[in-house]
């Protein structure tokens, strides 16, 4: 799954895994085992088989074995491949079919990516598209794209955000006479700090003129962050 940063990568697989573990969706998969490329980063210089990787992470799983694995419909999420510190050599002739061989990280993932490694597994990648082709074609059975949200959603987005329906109207009205802040609305973590500076500003006292631009938008995001830390800072000091 491909999409610039903030479009709803991890949020979607956030919602898949929620779905899954309260029964509502995708109840043909048996275990399903989340990794962010991130965590994988820290560990990726040690030696690991595919079997000590899951009850690392995953201490749920502590007592499944390899044979258990091997018949279980299992689903693998690896979220941010634009963060992987990783060395992913598909070129590599090393392979590994048993869950219980020790090697890289880098080696293991490779092998569970092309199939070599617990073949009956399934495997989810999401990535930013500038990182997407560190996967080869042959590897990639089904390519999408998360493009952020359509006008409409946009809109919806405020009114479910704000429950004030005044203030959602005001903050779509002020969004719509700003063509850069409309586009970068398009990106939901965008609407998210868009809503967050608008609410404050609006429901506060403070007078000025609303942000018009993008540097201006993160500009009294920032502040509002810095603030909020000093706030935080001063009462865990007086505590």
């Amino acid at each position: 799954t491909s999409g610039v940063a903030g479009s709803g990568k991890t949020f979607s697989v956030h919602k898949f895994s929620l779905d899954w573990a309260e029964g509502l969706e995708n109840q043909d998969v048996s275990v399903l085992v989340v990794l962010s490329f991130r965590e994988l980063n820290l560990i990726r210089e040690r030696p690991y088989s595919l079997l000590t990787l899951l009850h690392v992470f995953h201490p749920a799983l502590q007592k499944v074995t390899a044979e258990e694995l091997a018949v279980c419909k299992l689903l693998f999420i690896f979220d941010g491949l634009d963060e992987s510190r990783l060395s992913l050599d598909f070129s590599s002739k090393r392979r590994l079919v048993d869950v219980s061989q020790q090697s890289s990280v880098s080696v293991l993932l490779t092998n569970l990516i092309r199939g070599d490694l617990l073949s009956s597994a399934r495997v989810w990648i999401t990535s930013r598209p500038a990182a997407a082709n560190q996967i080869p074609p042959s590897c990639v059975d089904r390519l999408t794209e998360v493009r952020g949200f359509t006008d409409a959603q946009k809109e919806e987005y405020f009114r479910r955000r704000l429950s004030d329906e005044e203030l959602s109207s005001r903050i779509i009205s002020h969004i719509q006479t700003s063509r850069s802040l409309h586009i970068m609305c398009g990106i939901p973590v965008f609407c998210w700090i868009t809503a967050t500076v608008l609410e404050h500003m609006l429901s506060s006292e403070q007078r000025g003129e609303l942000p018009q631009t993008l540097t201006d938008m993160y500009s009294h995001f920032m502040i509002m962050m810095i603030v909020m830390v000093m706030m935080l800072s001063h009462l865990w000091m007086s505590s």
